[in-house]
């Protein structure tokens, strides 16, 4: 697997579905002429992240949305999609989603796990909670999905490199806390510093597509970035502002970092059930 990878940080514009897949297409095109297989773009691109009672209306069922769709289907034969949104199952829950659009069709790719409801998150109202985290086989090789806050339990990208994704890609909408000094944001200097630990750790790439923009009094401060398996930051964009950024990912890069060190090939999963189990057991 060697391919180029484009993270797309957008403004999306809030309960404006149409609008927003029109930024999607445009930033589509970008991609392309930089050479990219796969696109990312942020968590709940497509419709805005506030968007609270709102998400019965924004709702995505990709087995009867076929026609809002249409244009980011035919998109994907050019180059494979990575978007967020809001889904509604066979069920009618609802779900913050990741979806991947691929030669003209779409699917879930992930749930997110953990929909955070703590100081100005309440997430738990308006989505349930997703319980499967996988990797799985796109176009561009076996990858992984998260969603914002699912990146910060660090039991989900230790699952998916364990399933083989190479690369663990997470869509975010992460807002400004307005600390540190005049030539550094904390928020994204601690972020930065999780998904090089990350990278180093599972010996994968970590990609990080966070949003700008502003809504309901909430600023988003974008910084996306793209990590190598040895830990290193191969891109990064700007902070508070639109942006595309692209890296070049190659899975001999991946081999490489696990010759230099075997830690993560030689950690025991068994022992890790074995010792959860225990845990759990002494909790009950």
């Amino acid at each position: 697997m060697r391919l180029t990878i484009a993270l797309a940080q957008i403004d999306p514009v809030l309960g404006n579905v149409a609008r927003n897949i029109e930024t999607h297409l445009a930033m589509c095109d970008k991609a392309i002429a930089s050479g990219a297989s796969l696109v990312v773009f942020p968590e709940l691109s497509l419709t805005g992240y506030s968007i609270k009672d709102m998400n019965w209306d924004l709702a995505i069922n990709p087995s009867r949305n076929s026609g809002l769709l249409k244009p980011l289907l035919e998109k994907s034969r050019q180059i494979t999609i990575l978007a967020g949104g809001v889904e509604e199952s066979s069920s009618f829950a609802l779900f913050n989603s990741a979806f991947m659009f691929e030669e003209g069709t779409v699917r879930v790719v992930h749930r997110k796990t953990y929909p955070p409801t703590y100081g100005m998150f309440e997430e738990m109202r308006y989505f349930s909670s997703g319980r499967s985290v996988k990797a799985f086989e796109a176009k561009v090789g076996k990858i992984g999905v998260l969603i914002c806050e699912d990146l910060w339990h660090i039991s989900l990208p230790y699952l998916l490199a364990k399933d083989g994704a190479l690369i663990v890609i997470a869509l975010v909408a992460s807002p400004t806390r307005m600390s540190g000094n005049e030539t550094q944001l904390q928020t994204a200097t601690i972020n930065t510093e999780n998904h090089r630990a990350y990278a180093r750790l599972l010996t994968t790439y970590i990609a990080f597509c966070n949003r700008v923009g502003y809504e309901d009094g909430v600023n988003f401060w974008g910084g996306s970035n793209i990590v190598g398996p040895d830990g290193e930051l191969l891109v990064q964009a700007k902070l508070f502002e639109e942006d595309l950024i692209t890296a070049e990912v190659d899975a001999n890069e991946v081999r490489r970092a696990r010759r230099f060190s075997r830690h993560f090939l030689d950690e025991e999963v068994d022992l890790v059930l074995a010792e959860l189990s225990r845990i759990r057991q002494n909790r009950s």
